[in-house]
């Protein structure tokens, strides 16, 4: 990895050629998250449910920081949800002592609260079951047939889990930086920032092994060393210190790939993350799809957390966004 354009890592199913516009408009990309739990009704912290339009997450946990008195680090959440869609998510507030304020009465262009209660707990990354998600592709271009025939594919046997292109970065630069990082080029100060680009290269080393599985047409097969989730499906590398835990087939395979990227697994090794496991497929839930019209698709299906919308599109059809960069 010496520059940051991203591989193009391999489909499984049959190219379709088709292609779409996505998040055309907010609502075109709805989002609502699958909690772990509901709030009891008591408890030091306040949970707030949010439906957020066009506005990324940390944004309104600053409103919401702001408006209740507390410092943002007492604000919790479970995950980043798109900024260019409708979602719905909790979010949990610090306040142990006096009267909460009415978090409904906090307005906004962007978002609303939709309703309020105490929990005994912080709501912190990851403490989510997963998200469901409503979406609409407008302008599509190509066979139907082809496109169908994709959709019925996964429906049964899901998508490669990769980790979608928000983790890199634009043009994938968080793994650049994190390789210079990694490697002492530069230094980076900020442990926000840090995080990042540890992130972004360890999702790339674990794209890289689930490309290989797929190349070898191994990526829903079960290999002889394999390590499975508890679903007992086959899982990659999340790459760190300590063993590694596949052998012989598997284990040859990981290796491989991290001898590739030996300095960037290295670096990780050194920056203090520890080995850990990620599944190589996805599998959506509950998952239809409509045609609204000729060129209109609705797609309708919930992931496990940590999973993401783009590997079950990029199976289908070549996604566009508008280009929100341009000044």
């Amino acid at each position: 990895m010496t520059n940051t354009a991203l591989p193009q890592w391999p489909k499984t199913y049959p190219e379709t050629h088709a292609r779409g516009s996505l998040k055309l408009h907010n609502a075109d990309f709805r989002v609502t998250e699958l909690p772990l739990a509901l709030p009891s009704g008591e408890g030091e912290h306040i949970w707030v449910q949010v439906r957020k339009i066009g506005a990324n997450t940390t944004f309104v946990a600053q409103r919401i920081a702001e408006y209740a008195g507390v410092k943002e680090n007492d604000v919790g959440y479970a995950g980043l949800k798109d900024r260019y869609a409708v979602t719905e998510q909790w979010f949990s507030i610090y306040l142990p002592k006096g009267e909460a304020p009415d978090m409904l009465q906090l307005k906004h262009d962007e978002f609303t609260v939709l309703s309020q209660s105490r929990h005994v707990k912080k709501l912190r990354r990851g403490d989510l079951l997963g998200n469901n998600f409503e979406i609409i592709l407008r302008n599509v271009e190509g066979d139907k047939a082809l496109i169908e025939a994709n959709l019925l594919q996964i429906q049964q046997h899901g998508v490669p889990n990769y980790f979608g292109p928000q983790r890199f970065g634009r043009d994938g630069g968080n793994v650049e930086q994190g390789r210079l990082m990694v490697s002492r080029e530069i230094r980076v100060r900020n442990p926000k920032m840090k995080g990042i680009y540890l992130s972004a290269v360890r999702s790339f080393v674990f794209n890289e092994i689930l490309a290989e599985r797929i190349n070898s047409e191994l990526w829903s097969k079960i290999l002889e060393g394999d390590v499975l989730d508890d679903e007992g499906l086959p899982t990659g590398a999340l790459w760190g210190r300590g063993r590694v835990v596949t052998a012989d087939a598997a284990g040859d395979l990981e290796s491989a790939i991290a001898k590739q990227h030996a300095s960037l697994c290295e670096g990780m090794e050194h920056a203090g993350l520890s080995q850990d496991r990620r599944t190589l497929a996805a599998i959506p839930k509950d998952m239809t799809w409509q045609w609204l019209d000729e060129s209109q698709l609705q797609l309708t299906f919930s992931l496990a957390a940590g999973y993401y919308a783009t590997s079950v599109m990029r199976e289908v059809l070549d996604v566009v966004e508008p280009d929100r960069y341009k000044s």
